[in-house]
């Protein structure tokens, strides 16, 4: 017998996103569970109620969904999640929180049918923002050489760290672009901009991009 299709919505906001209930509606979820203010001391007993209600094969009907607007809280349920799970008893996971996988993801994924990844110079806009560190991962993944950027270069050394400890020799170096001259230095041989900056915020100006004579692909978020 068919299972009805489950997925349990799992937000760490207090009201779970009305888009991701809708998109998931949309999808053809049968049956949508969601629960507002979850955190990650939480999330066991909600995975539990999942997987001891199904047999092993039955629960591939099962899928939990991460999400709400903090991405590290995010992370931390996902981890939470994962160690729920013993033996044959498990379900799929998905993480999106403030929707930054599923946008940097096709971000990166654009850019690839444009140009080798692969050694490609790279700078990420806003790099220290959850868009930003998902692409600056990603982009990191297919061998790119990134440059992740910030108004200062504190934050985005710190973000860059973390991309480093993800992802097994990480070709990525921190830059600020706090200023014109700062921006023309960032963009200097690089053939892949991606400006992952919150909405209505300029963070490359037309003249920036006219005057990167290596510029091949741009991909701007922010004006999505």
């Amino acid at each position: 017998m068919d299972r009805k299709k489950i997925l349990i919505q799992l937000d760490s906001d207090r009201h779970p996103s009305v888009f991701d209930r809708v998109v998931a509606l949309d999808a053809g979820v049968d049956e949508l569970l969601s629960y507002g203010g979850v955190r990650p001391e939480d999330v066991r007993d909600l995975v539990y109620g999942a997987i001891f209600t199904r047999g092993p094969k039955e629960l591939r009907s099962t899928a939990v969904f991460i999400g709400g607007s903090d991405v590290a809280m995010g992370e931390e349920m996902l981890r939470a999640a994962r160690a729920s799970f013993f033996g044959p008893l498990s379900v799929s996971l998905l993480l999106d929180a403030n929707g930054a996988n599923t946008t940097a993801a096709a971000a990166v994924l654009a850019a690839g049918k444009e140009l080798e990844l692969a050694g490609a110079g790279a700078l990420v806009l806003g790099g220290t923002g959850p868009v930003g560190q998902r692409a600056a991962r990603l982009l990191a993944r297919e061998g790119a050489v990134v440059r992740l950027a910030s108004r200062t270069r504190d934050r985005a050394a710190a973000v860059s760290d973390t991309v480093r400890q993800a992802v097994a020799d990480a070709r990525i170096e921190p830059v600020a672009v706090g200023s014109a001259s700062q921006l023309a230095a960032a963009l200097e041989g690089v053939q892949l901009v991606i400006n992952a900056g919150a909405a209505g915020v300029v963070l490359l100006p037309r003249s920036a991009r006219t005057a990167c004579l290596t510029l091949r692909v741009a991909v701007d978020l922010n004006a999505v």
